[in-house]
């Protein structure tokens, strides 16, 4: 059985935006630890939230 890290799921969700990706969140709890990541690195993202999760866009400058 493997343990999944919640940490390791935000750093690689926070790559693929930083990168120019959209990101998925398919949890509550995901979605607010990516949400403090990106304030705190100051990175321009629209969420879009659904009733099954949320997508994290980046924002093109």
């Amino acid at each position: 059985m493997k343990i999944i890290n919640r940490r390791t799921i935000v750093q690689e969700k926070l790559d693929l935006i930083k990168n120019g990706y959209s990101a998925y969140a398919e949890t509550f709890e995901i979605a607010n630890l990516l949400k403090k990541e990106i304030q705190a690195l100051n990175l321009q993202v629209h969420e879009d939230v659904t009733d099954v999760g949320s997508w994290f866009i980046p924002e093109k400058i």
